[in-house]
């Protein structure tokens, strides 16, 4: 016997992300607005994706509960997406305007919890895109201020970037305990350094012009 749904009835997956720097965020903080959000719109939630742990900016095949979600759509299983903010779908504005084009060409809507955001109406896919752009600027700006500071600090303010170089009487240390026969993980646990920099000084041994003074 077929069973005919109401007019609002909306089959929603929902998308929750956190990523290693969002302190004091869990999915489940995530989850609990988008729930109720489906009870109060009338959708039956058929799925959650979660990525724990990782970045917005990774692509979708690093993010395997985005690439379930996509997959999921592809096959015409939902009809609404819904995410806690559009910062846990993606962080660049190719990315973000892809999963709307994707989305549409499936008529699956987008929701978004904290922007108030439905794509099912002219106003929030207009609003989608603004805030696809505002964010791109807010990365830039971000992207932008990072590389001034550091030109500054290099080229102005005359800072070493970097770890300070190692003494010489440390390099000959390393040089004396390798000329003992001892092996690079051997002399680095000893003379607390890394074995790359031990590797290095070990290379530096047997080139003529290698210098006494070597980064750390």
């Amino acid at each position: 016997m077929l069973t005919i749904q109401p007019p609002s009835f909306k089959r929603a997956a929902l998308y929750v992300r956190i990523s290693t720097a969002d302190r004091g965020q869990t999915v489940e903080n995530q989850l609990a607005p988008l729930q109720e959000a489906a009870g109060r719109l009338g959708w039956s939630i058929v799925a959650v994706h979660r990525d724990e742990g990782i970045s917005g900016a990774k692509s979708r095949q690093q993010r395997p509960g985005l690439d379930a979600l996509l997959r999921q759509v592809t096959r015409g299983e939902v009809d609404v997406v819904a995410a806690w903010s559009v910062c846990r779908l993606g962080r660049s504005l190719t990315d973000l305007v892809s999963l709307l084009a994707e989305l549409q060409s499936r008529h699956v809507d987008l929701y978004l919890h904290q922007q108030a955001l439905d794509t099912g109406t002219p106003s929030g896919r207009a609003l989608f895109g603004m805030l696809s752009v505002f964010s791109e600027f807010e990365r830039s700006m971000i992207r932008d201020r990072v590389m001034a500071g550091i030109f500054r600090a290099k080229h102005i303010d005359q800072k070493r970037l970097g770890r300070p170089p190692i003494p010489p009487y440390r390099i000959e240390r390393i040089r004396e305990a390798l000329a003992e026969g001892r092996g690079v993980r051997e002399t680095a646990r000893m003379l607390q350094v890394s074995a790359a920099k031990v590797t290095e000084v070990r290379r530096a041994m047997t080139t003529p012009t290698s210098s006494p003074e070597i980064a750390a």
